[in-house]
């Protein structure tokens, strides 16, 4: 997807990099950059009329502010994909998640179940919660709901990193605006401090993760998971010994796409972002969309970003797997696409 630097390594803080060919050099009037435009100049026109009933029927607001992302992801996602609003995820043991706002059907569901309202895990390909404000009190629930939804999918005994830091499924949240309007406040930082917070309060297994985070009119965070990250590893700079474990450990963060990134393209926009990330994450799954994942990537839409990191002790991985990382038998640079042995995911 993005190359992966070390920005400030005493705060563990990293930033995406946009891959060859560099973003900034394409041509700034390209078309889908005003597509990104035209699709952000709409949401924030819907999200202004469903606003003006809220108070006078906040239920019925909160119907359109999850059909008007529905109908976004409907426009925007392969039609072999379907769009459908609140359902809940069943496992193959009987359990059942939380209700969902939208779920993203995978072509081979079975077409007599669709309209169940009840969805066998292992056929949906994503799932979002919408907020109509984001607010500092959601992301406990967030981050508990996503870690339920990923134990749906059972961890491989052992296998490549890929497989066994990530879930075959893909959980988001969308939002408009957020809470976080006087003028003294920093929404960005408010917003990178409750998901680390929430994060670390809430997540036992990298696999647990939240992928995806939109605000549509501020920026767009994602997971980002190394598999090893360790003083034996050579990148032209010292080790702290004293936080890094000598065997190495496991890294995730959320790395949060803003306008407010020095090294920011000019072509970045939260909506090219989340359809770019997302468009990324289902192309592990879906070989059909590497292509056009790869396209977004290299327009730029997605643009940069940058955000903390928590490591986890590499016990989590099986014993094969960390045999095989001591040996470094994993490729250093993050840019092969869907190889499951890279070092950046």
């Amino acid at each position: 997807m993005n190359m992966v630097r070390i920005v400030d390594q005493s705060r563990h803080i990293y930033q995406t990099l946009a891959r060859e060919p560099n973003a900034e050099e394409l041509d700034k009037g390209h078309d889908l950059v005003d597509f990104m435009s035209q699709v952000s100049h709409e949401m924030a026109s819907e999200y202004t009329r469903i606003q003006r009933r809220a108070i006078d029927d906040p239920g019925t607001a909160r119907d359109q502010g999850e059909e008007n992302w529905a109908e976004f992801l409907r426009d925007w996602l392969p039609a072999t994909y379907d769009v459908v609003t609140k359902g809940r995820l069943i496992s193959y043991d009987g359990r059942t998640s939380p209700q969902l706002d939208i779920l993203v059907l995978k072509d081979s569901y079975p077409k007599k179940l669709k309209s169940k309202k009840l969805y066998l895990a292992h056929g949906v390909a994503a799932a979002f919660e919408c907020k109509t404000t984001l607010k500092s009190s959601h992301f406990r629930k967030i981050m508990k709901t996503s870690a339920e939804l990923k134990s749906f999918f059972p961890a491989p005994i052992t296998g490549s990193p890929y497989k066994e830091l990530h879930a075959p499924f893909v959980f988001g949240v969308l939002a408009h605006p957020h809470n976080w309007k006087k003028v003294k406040s920093n929404p960005l930082k408010r917003i990178d401090d409750c998901l680390f917070e929430s994060d670390q309060e809430h997540l036992n297994h990298p696999r647990e993760t939240l992928d995806l985070l939109c605000v549509a009119d501020l920026a767009t965070w994602v997971s980002l998971k190394m598999v090893y990250h360790g003083p034996i590893q050579d990148y032209g700079y010292k080790w702290n010994l004293s936080r890094d474990r000598a065997l190495g450990s496991i890294s995730t963060g959320y790395l949060g796409h803003t306008k407010e990134n020095t090294e920011q393209v000019p072509q970045f926009t939260p909506i090219g972002a989340l359809i770019t990330l997302l468009f990324s994450k289902l192309a592990w799954t879906n070989q059909e969309m590497t292509a056009l994942a790869k396209y977004y990537s290299y327009s730029g839409i997605c643009g940069v970003g940058s955000g903390a990191m928590r490591d986890w002790d590499i016990s989590l991985y099986s014993e094969e797997l960390r045999e095989t990382l001591y040996r470094r038998k994993y490729d250093a640079t993050p840019d092969n696409w869907k190889n499951e042995w890279q070092h950046t995911f």
